[in-house]
């Protein structure tokens, strides 16, 4: 049974992941989900699989070498899959440090955690350890918004603290690779939604406001473009990294769904009124009335846009869900669990919501 350490397993594309593999292998693996539980991370993303025999959950900050070498220790763990980050770019402007820590030194107790645990005495790893860290297209910048690509070549160009401390993390691991010859593999992949996703991010903050009537609040003009990836077809591509991936190459991972935000939010706008019965009252509000332009975001990135031909020569890897049938999934799923989302949007959330968007 090979054993798997997922980082940030309880937050939105880390839960999906676990649910991924579960689905996939079934009890041909384990997992063993480590995350901190902070305000993304939630335990409830996971509660139908919590008694499964091969499956561990473990609350401990990734910053904390002590916690994350004793589970090495404890566990013969085979794969890491390192998704645990702060991601928000809004979170970032605000409090810079707090990602600093998280996304830089957090990775590097990783590296050296499984480092420490793999090395043979000669200098080699042992065979069949993969260490896999996910990272984001934010990396590379912003694009024109008449063309071109992020390929795995494009140089590195970030403008928040958030994507200048992923792109610090990357260059963490890229050392690793180079230095140590450590088996590791990166991942760099656009917008992910889906369920689960913590309604502080695009997608499901305008489907939540939207069902409540309140306003969409969008920033700047609302032509910033985003490369959309359905959070299923991405667990996907990190799982065939992960088995058919060359040792110590990145790739990108990219949902060919262009889309400016403010297509975006009309799109929902258009699934929720056609899914929605006849005699739903909230109906009657669900329009884009709703839309509100607020202040644009500091040093917001223009356009993102991935080629993905890399992954899809080199291990047949390509996005299989478009934009329009995975909104209604994520619609959907948003519908059928009204629960969570009404317990994820309270107390700080809605503090943090009210800080970020009250006065704008």
């Amino acid at each position: 049974m090979r054993t798997y350490l997922v980082t940030g397993g309880a937050g939105f594309i880390g839960s999906n992941y676990i649910h991924y593999m579960f689905r996939k292998y079934g009890d041909e693996i384990k997992i063993i989900n480590v995350d901190k539980l902070t305000y993304a991370g939630n335990l409830e993303n996971l509660k139908d699989i919590e008694g499964r025999d091969n499956y561990r959950f473990v609350r401990a900050d990734i910053c904390d070498s002590e916690a994350i070498s004793k589970i090495f220790e404890e566990e013969d763990i085979q794969r890491v899959v390192h998704f645990a980050a702060e991601s928000h770019v809004d979170r970032s402007i605000k409090n810079p440090e707090v990602f600093v820590k998280t996304n830089v030194l957090g990775t590097l107790v990783m590296l050296n955690a499984a480092k420490a645990a793999w090395e043979q005495p000669d200098g080699s790893f042992l065979p069949d350890h993969k260490f896999l860290h996910v990272s984001t297209d934010e990396v590379y910048g912003s694009l024109p918004e008449d063309g071109g690509y992020f390929y795995e070549t494009t140089p590195y160009d970030p403008h928040s603290p958030y994507s200048a401390s992923k792109a610090s993390s990357d260059f963490l691991v890229k050392a690793y690779m180079d230095t140590y010859h450590f088996p590791a593999n990166i991942t760099n992949c656009s917008n992910n939604y889906g369920p689960y996703q913590f309604p502080e991010k695009l997608i499901p903050l305008m489907i939540n406001n939207a069902l409540q009537g309140k306003s969409l609040p969008v920033y700047g003009d609302g032509k910033n473009v985003r490369d959309w990836l359905f959070v299923e077809d991405h667990c996907k591509g990190i799982d065939m990294v992960q088995e058919k991936g060359r040792l110590f190459e990145t790739y990108n991972i990219g949902g060919h769904n262009e889309r400016q935000n403010i297509q975006i939010i009309h799109t929902i706008l258009d699934t929720l009124q056609d899914m929605l019965p006849e005699d739903d009252p909230r109906l009657a509000h669900i329009n884009e009335d709703l839309i509100t332009y607020v202040t644009d975001r500091k040093g917001h990135d223009r356009r993102y846009a991935i080629a993905p031909d890399k992954i899809k020569e080199e291990i047949g890897w390509y996005p299989e869900t478009c934009f329009e049938e995975g909104i209604k999934k994520t619609i959907e799923w948003y519908f059928d669990h009204a629960d969570w989302m009404q317990n994820v949007t309270s107390g700080d959330y809605l503090k943090y919501y009210e800080d970020m968007y009250a006065n704008r």
